[in-house]
Parts: C-alpha cells; sequence; structure tokens
C-alpha cells in the first residue's frame, strides 16, 4: 500500500500536466538551449515561455527579471551574497527573522562571518515578528533585509509586505522566500526587491527554482562560468525542468480558486478532526494546507515510525537529517518536551478528503496508544 501523503511542505506531487509538459524535452528535444543551431533555438524558445508562465503566477507585468536556477536555495544564496557584495560599507548588515529557513539563516551566519553585521529578530508565540521591534531594528546601516512569507515548519504568514516597507523606507533592499507562499496566499511583489521561488513546492519537478529581481537592483553572480542566464547565473539550463516550472506554474493560476477552497475544506476537516491538538503558530495568520501541532506526552519521532500508513513529518525535511532540533518551535518559545510531541501536516491539491480522514484517525489512534502504555 502507497503511504497517504501528508508532507506537501517538503515537496508535492508532480502535477501530470508537468510531466507531460517535459517528455518531449527529455526524449527527442534534447538540444543545448544556449546552442545556435535550430534545435538550440527551439529549446531557448520553450525555456522562455515557461519563464513567462512563472512570471505570469507571480501576477507581475514587466518590472523585473526572472533567472532559473536550481532551487530555492541558490536562489537565496545569490540574493543574499550578491547583494552585499555590492552594498556600500555602510550598508554592511542584514536583518532576518528567526524562524526562516536554514538557506536564509545559515547564509546570513556566513555573511557575519565575512564582516557583514547582523540582526536576527524574534518571533511571538504565534509566530509573528513584532513590527515596532521590526522598525527600531531596521536602520540607515541596514543593507537588506530577509523574510519568509509562509514558514514551511507552521504556515505562519509574515506581514512581509509592511516588513518591506520598512526596509524601503530606510533605503535596504529586501528579499522575500517566496517557496512555501508562491500561487497559494498573495504576494505583495510591488513591495519586494528579490523573490526566490521552488518548482517543487507547486507541483513541478525538483532541481529547479527562480530568482526574481526588481530593475535597478544589482547582484554579483554567485556562479561564475559561461553566464547562460542573462550574463549572471552561469550553467546550462535544462528545458525539461524550466519547461515542468512553466507548465505548474501555469496551472497555479488557473487552478487558484479551485485549490484555495479544496484545501479549506481539507483545513477545516483536519482542524475538527484533531481537536485535542494544539496548535502552533498563529490559527488566524497562516496557510491553511500546513497544520503543524502537538499533543503533550505524544513521541512525534516514534509517532511517524508507527504510521508507516502515512508520510508526515516532524518538521522541516530540509534539516531533518543535520540533528538539529527545530529552530522554529524553539522560536516560538516551546521547550524541548514540546516540539518532540509537535507533528506537521500538510495537504493539497492531490489529497482527497477520505484519505485525509483515514491518515487522521491512524495518527490520532497511533497517539492514543502511546499515551495510554505511558500512563
Amino acid at each position: 500500500m502507497t503511504p497517504i501523503y501528508l508532507d506537501y511542505q517538503a515537496t508535492t506531487p508532480l502535477a501530470p500536466e508537468a510531466a507531460a509538459a517535459m517528455r518531449p524535452w527529455l526524449d527527442d528535444k534534447f538540444a543545448n538551449p544556449h546552442s545556435a543551431h535550430r534545435l538550440g533555438r527551439e529549446a531557448a524558445a520553450a525555456v522562455e515561455v515557461a519563464r513567462e508562465q512563472v512570471i505570469a503566477a507571480l501576477q507581475r507585468n514587466g518590472g523585473g527579471r526572472l533567472f532559473f536556477t536550481s532551487g530555492a536555495t541558490e536562489a537565496i544564496n545569490w540574493a543574499l551574497k550578491g547583494a552585499f557584495a555590492r552594498l556600500p560599507e555602510d550598508r554592511r548588515r542584514v536583518v532576518t527573522v528567526a524562524t526562516e529557513h536554514a538557506a536564509v539563516l545559515d547564509t546570513v551566519e556566513w555573511l557575519g562571518r565575512m564582516g557583514v553585521e547582523v540582526d536576527i529578530l524574534p518571533v511571538g508565540p504565534d509566530g509573528l515578528v513584532d513590527l515596532d521591534l521590526a522598525a527600531a531594528r531596521i536602520d540607515e546601516r541596514t543593507g537588506l533585509v530577509a523574510a519568509m512569507l509562509v514558514n514551511n515548519e507552521i504556515g505562519v504568514i509574515q506581514p512581509v509586505a509592511q516588513l518591506a516597507g520598512l526596509a524601503r523606507a530606510r533605503g535596504a533592499l529586501f528579499l522575500c522566500d517566496a517557496v512555501q507562499g508562491f500561487g497559494r496566499v498573495p504576494l505583495p511583489l510591488d513591495a519586494c526587491d528579490m523573490v526566490a521561488l521552488s518548482a517543487h513546492k507547486v507541483h513541478g519537478p525538483k532541481g529547479i527554482g527562480a530568482l526574481w529581481v526588481r530593475d535597478g537592483v544589482a547582484l554579483d553572480p554567485l556562479l561564475h562560468g559561461g553566464g547562460q542566464e542573462g550574463g549572471l547565473r552561469s550553467g546550462t539550463l535544462s528545458p525539461a525542468l524550466c519547461v515542468g516550472f512553466g507548465a505548474a506554474a501555469k496551472l497555479l493560476v488557473e487552478r487558484a480558486d479551485m485549490d484555495q477552497a479544496h484545501v479549506a475544506r481539507l483545513a477545516d476537516l483536519a482542524r475538527a478532526r484533531m481537536d485535542s491538538w494544539i496548535l502552533n503558530g498563529s490559527p488566524g495568520h497562516r496557510y491553511a494546507g500546513n497544520l503543524n501541532i502537538r499533543r503533550p506526552g505524544v513521541d512525534a519521532a516514534r509517532l511517524i515510525a508507527d504510521v508507516r500508513e502515512v508520510a508526515f513529518s516532524a518538521g522541516s525535511a530540509c534539516a531533518s537529517g543535520s540533528g538539529r532540533p527545530s529552530h522554529v518551535l524553539r522560536a516560538l518559545g516551546l521547550d524541548d518536551s514540546a516540539a518532540r510531541s509537535s507533528i506537521r501536516l500538510g495537504f493539497g491539491r492531490y489529497t482527497s478528503e477520505d484519505e485525509l480522514s483515514l491518515a487522521l484517525d491512524l495518527i490520532d489512534a497511533a497517539a492514543e496508544r502511546q499515551l495510554s502504555l505511558a500512563a
């Protein structure tokens, strides 16, 4: 039996339409999109169509450039390192949030070793940053502010537009990690200077992401070589991956209302069924497809091992092999015991209500068995 998949924040199932769009570019249409001959030009044209599809899903007409990358981690590294390489000496200060993805926090830590001043804003028990505190800490020395739209572990939606406004008022650049929110919650693109995206979080293929950069924002390259992407990002693009990303982005637009309504129904079902569990993070400012919950006395790692019929997690898949406890749950003020009793349920377009109901029953029953044995 294939496990019921409830780990949409780690990755999403590849859309059949995206897989079909990719197939020709894996078979006969294998040319290098940077070659000058006809086959290369055809591949290049497909890449540009895909680029426009991703831009359209960002709901932006002009005013910026979209560069394909190997994923959001590369996009974030490029945005942070590439921007600071161009900032003046009196602007070498970065402000970010304690619950950011490791791609931001680890890169910021590296920048700190390079002489950049780092300021990490705390969050409240709801996972939200205090805007008054942010306003006080984003000062004239700040060169860049980085904040995630939707948190990958707890689903909380940060006030990105307000944070970006504070950055702009101080003359700082603003980077938004929109990986988990792209196509799902409103993205204030007009307020952003750079936006990082990932295809496999929106039913596209793994191995490709993008960095959107506002016109006039200067970045140094992260990768050097042939300069295939606008002279700034080197490396041969995969037409298949680009086309798959484009097809997935096109579906985000076409299915926006259906997907949103479906996820809202699933979230209502899950919240009602798991009413004996405690929600981690804000109940109101969150993406409905991410449910991070805890039950005192439950061992989440054991629960995942016991319920083999369901694929779910205890936090970020990106850090699962690192041995590090969840920095996000710690930032909410949870102790180790509460963090160990927390699980993350992620669902979306291809999750049926019957599947979700069965999965929740299995998880809750296993939790009850754990608690009864411990009594």
